[in-house]
């Protein structure tokens, strides 16, 4: 099979042929229609984020669909021309506390396709048939970034408890962001959507946003001061903190989505006094990727989702990288 494979961090992947892998027991292959590219891949190919051994191939990648043409020993629940999709959790230990209460996703052991595990910046990739996800009909470009950028922005939600009623500001209103204005907007709450790009702006109104924000106004963010009862910051800088402090309400609930591993000023008396609630998210679980495929099946969401060829999966990890890439873009097999 065809394969970009990354052979040095940093460096343009090389388009590459290898063994087509060959499920083992409990696993399913897939051959792929769509894989997405997503920021996640960028902290990989840059090498900030690194398994402690290198996947043999290096293929990076967690955003697959296609149909499944094989079928490991021990799989019951799967057949074979299945649609199927590859998503970030290859396998969990299923052992652990947070597995054990259905919260794979914080498991610490997890391995991830396209980390630790072989991933989908190839025509087939072999999946775990217990964690893999049944995807519905639909073009396999708009169903691939739900795989892990839709799921990101559900399991968001989710992490916030966010009701019916309620002010939500979504802070970075790229990919994810705009799938978190959608299902923000479709649980019922009030988006305030906040980014510097006034096109991202534009589509966040478009895409159900009540209030939409420069986040370089101060202005702006002062005047909705303690308004927001979830703050989710999908943007991947410390610079988005402050605004959050602003716009939280007491009691509310600040959401962390983007991996910033720069650190951010925490004032605990302003904690003590507020009572804010403050945690992070990672993804999602199976349970909220089978509700997310439901909603998918019965209403669409919307995204710009640029198809490229495999020979182009360096370019959209660089302008991903840049932060000029046009919405998410994805590799057509």
């Amino acid at each position: 099979m065809l394969a970009a494979v990354l052979v040095q961090y940093g460096k343009p992947l090389e388009i590459q042929e290898v063994p087509r892998p060959v499920p083992g027991p409990g696993k399913i292959l897939i051959k792929l229609e769509t894989s997405g590219v997503c920021h996640t891949d960028v902290h990989i190919w840059t090498g900030d984020v690194r398994p402690s051994d290198d996947p043999i191939p290096f293929v990076l990648g967690h955003e697959g669909v296609g149909h499944v043409v094989e079928i490991g020993p021990g799989v019951t629940d799967w057949k074979i021309g299945d649609r199927a999709g590859a998503a970030w959790i290859h396998d969990s230990c299923g052992t652990c506390a947070e597995c054990l209460a259905g919260f794979e996703n914080f498991c610490q052991v997890h391995r991830a396709h396209g980390l630790q595990v072989p991933g989908t910046f190839a025509e087939y990739v072999v999946a775990d048939a217990r964690f893999a996800a049944r995807v519905p009909g639909g073009d396999a470009a708009a169903l691939a970034p739900l795989m892990c950028a839709g799921l990101t922005a559900y399991g968001a939600l989710d992490r916030a408890d966010l009701q019916s009623g309620e002010c939500c500001a979504i802070f970075g209103c790229g990919g994810l962001g705009q799938y978190a204005v959608q299902l923000a907007e479709r649980r019922g709450a009030k988006v305030i959507a906040i980014d510097r790009d006034p096109i991202k702006r534009e589509q966040s109104a478009r895409n159900g946003a009540a209030i939409v924000l420069d986040g370089g106004n101060v202005d702006a963010i002062e005047a909705e001061r303690g308004s927001a009862h979830v703050c989710v910051n999908f943007a991947p800088t410390p610079a988005t903190w402050e605004p959050m402090v602003t716009m939280i309400r007491p009691r509310g609930r600040i959401i962390s989505a983007a991996m910033v591993s720069k650190p951010v000023p925490l004032n605990q008396e302003w904690l003590t006094a507020s009572g804010v609630n403050i945690t992070g998210t990672s993804v999602g679980t199976r349970k909220q990727m089978d509700a997310l495929m439901k909603l998918q099946a019965e209403r669409p969401l919307m995204a710009t989702v640029t198809e490229i060829p495999l020979s182009e999966a360096t370019r959209a990890l660089r302008e991903l990288h840049e932060g000029t890439a046009p919405g998410r873009y994805c590799i057509r097999f």
